[in-house]
């Protein structure tokens, strides 16, 4: 199943996607729970569509992809191990919306990531136990200022300025279909209107698994419904401008897009 949530001429709503990304049926509530439909139907085109989910955080998994780790750090992964930032809720956008850099972050890139989306309230989870926290997965665009992630010492600004976190098109819940060990990873860049694969890995090269991760994550975080784990950017990035646009691919869960602005 899949789960969106979408602007209407009524106001904002989750919505069941179908398989076809086609219709929205709307539903009471959150995806969190049993979907319980409100008898609204839209066609997806007529639409429009957000951040599939509210977090009160995004916990984020840095340095987690052996080729990343080299081409930025210029180390290897022995020698500088994952770290965990926080991206605040307010740096969230969704399908569509503009990624909108100010005048003092510089050095910008995109760095697109699957993302996972806790279900249920959850601490400590062991890693052979993540499937029973975890609603769904999604993507997310990890936008970062090399500038100032490398000048401040520490993430917070360089990761964290509004806009710099999107994330979609909507929440996949069926886990069961994806191999988390050797799932591709796409990045396409648009510039001056030449469009090139940026980013194209695989999460083979992920140094913590993704079960790895939420216990690693849980065991410093209480998580929330909603909350999002950020898994890590395979190599590939580049320095986005003003007037680009970025589209994120996953298969088996979509892709995101969005242009790049001045703030």
């Amino acid at each position: 199943m899949r789960f969106g949530r979408i602007a209407t001429p009524e106001g904002m709503t989750f919505a069941v996607i179908d398989d076809e990304g086609k219709t929205a049926k709307a539903i009471a509530g959150t995806p969190f729970t049993d979907p319980e439909y409100t008898g609204k139907e839209y066609a997806l085109e007529d639409v429009r569509l957000l951040a599939p989910t509210l977090p009160s955080k995004v916990v984020a998994v840095g340095r987690n992809y052996a080729d990343h780790v080299a081409e930025v750090f210029k180390k290897s992964a022995e020698h500088l191990p994952p770290t965990i930032f926080i991206k605040p809720s307010t740096a969230v956008v969704g399908p569509g919306a503009a990624i909108k850099i100010p005048e003092y972050a510089t050095g910008v890139e995109f760095e697109g990531e699957l993302a996972l989306v806790v279900g249920v309230p959850c601490k400590n989870v062991k890693a052979a136990d993540w499937k029973s926290v975890i609603r769904g997965v999604t993507i997310i665009n990890d936008v970062s200022s090399r500038d100032l992630q490398f000048a401040d010492g520490q993430w917070a600004r360089a990761k964290g300025i509004d806009t710099f976190g999107p994330i979609g098109p909507w929440i996949e819940t069926d886990l069961e279909k994806f191999d988390f060990a050797n799932l591709p990873i796409k990045a396409h860049h648009t510039h001056n209107g030449v469009t090139e694969t940026k980013q194209d890995s695989n999460s083979n090269q992920m140094i913590k698994s993704v079960g790895e991760m939420v216990e690693w994550v849980s065991e410093s975080f209480t998580l929330l419904p909603g909350d999002v784990i950020a898994t890590g950017s395979p190599a590939g990035t580049a320095e986005m401008v003003p007037g680009d646009y970025i589209e994120v691919e996953i298969p088996g869960i979509g892709k995101l897009g969005n242009p790049v602005e001045r703030a």
